[in-house]
């Protein structure tokens, strides 16, 4: 007996698939549009000169990828160690302290690049005193994609770095992104910063992937149907 599919739940479950594998292909594509459009902006940001933080609340995104250039002091009690931070291919840590801006109760907290570990231990870590001027580029932190619990205030050394969990252990007002020194810039420790532009190939891929299984279950049902129609045909046929 050959499979002869109901047309039905076929049109029904193409109705479905269709617009979904659409629907992903398109999504894609805006994903490409927005690292190509960051990836310009970058790009645009990165060769400006040095500036100074606004007085003004400036929002993270205004300054994303902007270098800036700052004078404070750092606070030693506010300094905090990110774990599992590797440099070709050694363990280590990125140590995050926070920076008092001069004439200003607002902290700046900045990344002072990686330390290695010491018998799978934190260094000993020597915080200069006095006032000193940084220069480096702004980033946003984000958690991971899969953010396991822990207690901020349990320990200074953390799985990754959040403004809103560094604000509750602290209570600094500090601002939304923080600063990733400058190699030349002093008092800091390895600064292999990836500069990379960002890559929009993977999600061109995925759209065309998408977009191919769509067409390939159009194809799939006008097959099936046309099978189906033909054998009523032959069957009224032998009538």
């Amino acid at each position: 007996m050959r499979f002869q599919p109901h047309p039905i739940p076929t049109l029904l479950l193409l109705l479905v698939l269709l617009p979904l594998f659409v629907g992903l292909g398109f999504w894609q594509l805006d994903r490409a549009q927005q690292k190509r459009t960051t990836a310009d902006t970058m790009e645009t940001r990165r060769k400006l000169p040095p500036l100074a933080i606004p007085n003004e609340q400036a929002t993270a995104e205004a300054l994303e990828f902007r270098t800036l250039s700052v004078s404070g002091h750092f606070v030693p009690a506010g300094q905090l160690l990110i774990t599992n931070r590797k440099h070709l291919g050694k363990p280590g840590f990125h140590v995050i302290t926070p920076l008092r801006l001069l004439g200003s109760d607002r902290h700046l907290l900045v990344n002072r690049g990686w330390v290695a570990a010491v018998n799978n231990r934190p260094p000993e870590l020597e915080t200069p005193t006095g006032a000193i001027t940084l220069t480096g580029e702004t980033n946003i932190p984000s958690a991971p994609a899969i953010e396991l619990a822990f207690d901020p205030h349990a320990s200074t050394l953390w799985p990754f770095l959040t403004l809103e969990n560094y604000r509750a252990w602290t209570g600094l007002d500090i601002f939304p992104f923080i600063m990733l020194q400058s190699p030349d810039s002093p008092h800091g420790f390895v600064r292999a910063w990836t500069t990379a532009r960002p890559g929009e190939g993977m999600h061109l891929g995925y759209a065309i992937q998408w977009f191919a299984f769509g067409l390939l279950s159009l194809a799939l049902w006008l097959r099936l149907s046309l099978t189906r129609l033909s054998s009523l045909v032959t069957v009224e046929e032998n009538c």
